[in-house]
């Protein structure tokens, strides 16, 4: 890494989004007099009778869980998309300033596992295999659906993260049109395949192999790095080898390493503070909106929030808010502080 990027002031760009971030590695020596958060303590209890996920237990909702022996998934009780939502384009005023249109979609809850006390990090790699073929089966069922155009399943792990319950779980919310990320990353995605010829991620991941300095992990189908942009302090970035447009294109070992990466760099994550990790995680598949997408590459987001301890998080305001994303410590020194915790 060129020396000047250590100790000045930067702007990064984000070829992912085309957009820039602040990094400012001389902040790192500041004080802190902020907020501490409390440093929450993992589910010790394999099964929890007031737990609204676990087997048999009664949802807030007033429907029942399943007594689920492996994965389990079903309808959100409390929906932010409903599938009966009429089509609708309302112009407030005739200005094309005041535009709302109706959104429908499905929202369901994705069980990792029976037992309230394992996270992923806890998990068997084999229990993992079986998420990820959850998340294929889901993806599939509701991306081939002629109302759907993108399926965006992600966890939020800890309350610092908004989780409202610990038991191992995610959500899936499949919606009529392709969210702003997405939209983002395939006019990206897009761009640059038509200027290069080239896929984008497939160009990036090569180079941070290269490089060497951002990555965190590796196995034979996928290398977890830092993006050389990454916003929040350890970011994580999780790219298949192969080009792939989502999980259905990947072969039995594919998913296989899958399931391995993702136990791998969420117990490494645990490691970093000793103590449990929170994160929002992401899987971004192509948009299945009935066009052809050769430029996606399925990826993986990893947002967490802590910053220098189990009790310092990031927060995003003020410049972040009116300005762009701004970072603290480089991601190349967050990859060799993960480097070092997988080792541990």
């Amino acid at each position: 890494m060129n020396p000047l990027l250590q100790q000045n002031p930067h702007r990064r760009f984000n070829p992912l989004k085309r957009e820039w971030v602040l990094v400012s590695p001389h902040r790192t020596q500041r004080p802190w007099q902020g907020q501490v958060e409390k440093v929450v303590q993992p589910a010790a209890l394999e099964y929890d009778p007031d737990c609204y996920l676990c087997p048999g237990n009664m949802r807030a909702g007033g429907a029942r869980t399943e007594k689920y022996t492996s994965t389990y998934v079903f309808e959100n009780d409390y929906a932010a998309l409903k599938p009966d939502v009429p089509r609708f384009r309302d112009d407030e005023g005739a200005s094309g300033l005041l535009i709302a249109e109706g959104e429908s979609g499905v929202c369901r809850v994705l069980c990792f596992s029976p037992r309230h006390d394992l996270t992923l990090a806890k998990m068997e790699v084999a229990d993992i295999r079986k998420v990820v073929d959850l998340w294929d089966e889901q993806t599939q069922e509701l991306g081939g659906r002629a109302d759907i155009s993108y399926v965006a399943v992600f966890e939020n792990r800890g309350a610092m993260m908004g989780a409202s319950n610990p038991h191992p779980h995610g959500q899936i919310w499949a919606s009529r049109s392709v969210p702003n990320e997405a939209v983002l990353e395939q006019a990206a995605q897009a761009a640059y395949l038509a200027e290069h010829g080239t896929c984008l991620l497939c160009a990036y991941r090569e180079l941070e192999v290269k490089l060497g300095e951002r990555v965190v992990a590796a196995n034979a189908s996928f290398v977890a790095v830092v993006p050389f942009w990454a916003v929040w302090p350890f970011e994580v970035m999780i790219l298949p080898v192969r080009h792939v447009a989502d999980l259905a294109a990947m072969t039995p070992q594919e998913r296989d390493d899958l399931a391995v990466m993702l136990k791998s760099l969420t117990s490494t994550y645990d490691k970093v503070f000793d103590a449990p990790f929170p994160y929002s995680m992401g899987l971004h598949p192509q948009p299945y909106d009935s066009v052809e997408h050769p430029e996606w590459h399925f990826h993986l987001h990893f947002y967490p929030p802590l910053l220098r301890s189990a009790t310092v998080r990031k927060f995003m305001v003020g410049f972040e808010l009116l300005g762009s994303p701004q970072r603290d410590i480089t991601p190349e020194s967050a990859a060799e502080t993960l480097r070092k915790a997988a080792n541990r």
